[in-house]
């Protein structure tokens, strides 16, 4: 047993499913690290205690804030939003690889394929840990990820995988968004002259062409992405596991907040109930 503000909770292993369970979410709340234009987290306490003899809050947020699920329609035009979207898409097998990565290097299909090519599976999902979940916080997190590049999208789509998720900022390298010149942007213009030193004098506009190439491959052909991975990553890297990570059924939602979880049945006893009337 686990105490916690006076309740007794099994703990992780210390339950009658005989799973073990890990959290791959980075913390929601009060300040939260978030992507350079968008408003802060707010969340408000609509009734408390000494008021009303209970907690209610209310919340105001992007669906793109901490750890979080894509829709197609979030970037693809015509695309399904998240309630359209299948429920088995948010659950199954697969694998967490480790690519290590440092700041804006790329993340490529040869880094795939060099990483779990032997052991992908088709509509598996696949999670990707960079290292780059250490440096989650208010800062140079979104500006200088490493991020997924377009040899990377097509790789997940000839493998037939159903999910990505990564520990980095987006579906794709911050500089191919509106961090850098796509779109809207450039929302940090200062990174054009730090990019063309770290690069050896390549421009940002050359190195990255096309505005995010891998959302665009990957919602296309029905993949979904799942942004910022954190949590306890590393525990489970490595490794094969069972994946949950249920959005809102949000009516026209673009994304949605999730809580990503891992699961292990180390003694394969447990089963899901067959649905048997009673």
């Amino acid at each position: 047993m686990i105490n916690i503000r006076g309740i007794d909770f099994q703990a992780n292993t210390d339950n009658d499913m005989g799973l073990e369970f890990y959290n791959l979410s980075h913390r929601f709340g009060f300040q939260n690290p978030n992507w350079p234009y968008f408003e802060d987290t707010k969340i408000e306490r609509i009734h408390y205690m000494a008021k009303s003899g209970v907690l209610s809050q209310r919340i105001t947020t992007t669906m793109h804030a901490t750890t979080h699920i894509d829709a197609p329609a979030h970037v693809v035009q015509g695309t399904p939003f998240i309630d359209e979207v299948p429920l088995p898409h948010f659950f199954g097998t697969g694998i967490v690889v480790s690519i290590p990565k440092k700041k804006w290097e790329p993340i490529t299909g040869d880094d795939l394929e060099k990483a779990c090519g032997h052991v992908i599976r088709k509509n598996d999902v696949l999670l990707i840990n960079t290292g780059w979940h250490k440096q989650y916080e208010d800062g140079d997190y979104f500006a200088y990820c490493p991020g997924l590049v377009k040899s990377a999208g097509e790789w997940m789509v000839e493998k037939g995988i159903k999910v990505v998720g990564h520990d980095t900022q987006a579906n794709d390298h911050p500089l191919a968004t509106a961090i850098g010149p796509q779109r809207n942007g450039p929302l940090m213009p200062h990174l054009a002259e730090e990019y063309k030193e770290w690069s050896g004098g390549v421009d940002w506009k050359d190195a990255f062409p096309e505005w995010e190439p891998v959302h665009n491959i990957l919602f296309k052909n029905g993949i979904l992405g799942i942004e910022n991975v954190g949590g306890d990553l590393d525990a489970v890297t490595g490794k094969r596991c069972t994946f949950a990570f249920f959005p809102w059924n949000w009516d026209r939602g673009d994304g949605c907040i999730i809580r990503l979880v891992a699961m292990i049945d180390k003694g394969q006893k447990f089963r899901i109930d067959a649905g048997e009337s009673f």
